[in-house]
């Protein structure tokens, strides 16, 4: 009796692993009692990860909203599904409609110019008050007038702005995150819940929020695992990643391996990386010179220059104003320059 039992237990426990080449993209399959408690009103609880679309606008972007909302539907009808706009906004994960971002960007507009006029009747009362040239209020005016004008294109490229910033944190984090993917699909784990398990993993970024709208797909909005990687994969910024969830989906439907082709894209995605790191240091290389020919060198050899001149030529005071102009003006504004294009290149490379 006693081998018999030992068989029986090892048969049962050896037979909850799937030995076999399993379907990648399998789904659970529904029960005649789940689809009879569909037909009523029920409570849906949601899985970790899943995270629902949801409006989050501000007492301000509704105000605009509503004080707007017959201008932007009266001279901007055509600008709403399938517009450029539309697929910024959700490539930046900016929880607006594009009518409700319109209203936003042109009750902004409308208040600076609100603020550019009054700052314009206060400053030509001042103008009258103390007699300024015209020349200068024309200057000033005119930087008035520019300002509603630079909010304007700046609102409209925030969201591009922003697909932008998801787009590098994406390219830099891939690689990181094919490691764990092709980790998963070792282990004969399904592709819904690979990317379940990846909508968990915070330090993955961006890619966290991908993995969350394709969870969400699958799980709340009833889409298939083919369907929901096909629709991320059009609204993702990153080229690199629209390219592996392509590459999901056309490996699935034309038969092949998906384990050996997650793990082909964690090499190829590793070796990316390489090359772009080392692209990034030759850079900055190259910034380090430039930063000692410009910052460094020049400013001496100028400062030298005109201190001769002022001393053997007539022109002094010129020359001391162009040394004022090197120290004050030229040698900030190029350091600052450097500054500001090196932290650039090293937040991309986090």
């Amino acid at each position: 009796m006693a081998p018999k039992d030992e068989k029986a237990r090892s048969t049962s426990a050896f037979g909850r692993f799937d030995t076999d080449l399993s379907d990648y993209t399998r789904k659970k399959m529904i029960k005649q009692t789940d689809l009879e408690k569909a037909k009523v009103p029920h409570t849906v609880r949601l899985t970790k990860g899943v995270v629902p679309y949801h409006e989050a606008l501000t007492p301000y972007q509704r105000t605009a909203r509503i004080m707007m909302k017959p201008f932007v539907r009266r001279y901007f009808s055509g600008t709403g599904e399938g517009s450029k706009l539309e697929l910024d906004l959700t490539r930046a994960h900016m929880k607006f409609r594009v009518e409700d971002y319109l209203a936003y960007v042109w009750f902004t507009v409308f208040l600076m110019i609100g603020v550019v006029m009054a700052a314009g009747v206060v400053m030509g009362a001042v103008a009258l008050t103390f007699r300024l040239p015209v020349a200068i209020m024309l200057l000033v005016f005119l930087g008035l007038g520019v300002v509603p004008l630079i909010g304007y294109f700046v609102l409209m490229n925030m969201p591009s702005s922003a697909a932008g910033s998801r787009r590098k944190d994406i390219d830099n984090r891939i690689p990181h995150a094919m490691n764990f993917i092709s980790t998963l699909a070792s282990a004969d784990v399904t592709v819904d819940v690979i990317f379940l398990e990846l909508s968990k993993q915070k330090i993955y970024g961006e890619i966290q929020n991908e993995a969350q709208w394709i969870t969400r797909d699958i799980e709340l909005l009833g889409k298939d695992v083919l369907t929901a990687i096909r629709d991320a994969a059009t609204r993702t910024p990153s080229v690199k990643f629209q390219d592996f969830l392509q590459g999901v989906v056309t490996t699935t439907l034309s038969g092949g391996q998906l384990k050996p082709y997650f793990l082909m894209k964690s090499e190829q995605y590793q070796r990316l990386a390489k090359l772009e790191s080392k692209k990034g240091q030759e850079t900055l290389g190259m910034l380090a010179e430039s930063f000692v020919t410009v910052v460094v060198a020049m400013p001496l050899f100028l400062i030298v220059m005109m201190s001769l001149m002022a001393l053997v030529g007539k022109t002094a005071g010129s020359s001391i104003l162009l040394l004022y102009m090197i120290v004050f003006i030229m040698i900030p504004f190029s350091q600052f320059g450097f500054i500001v294009a090196i932290q650039s290149m090293t937040a991309e490379a986090k």
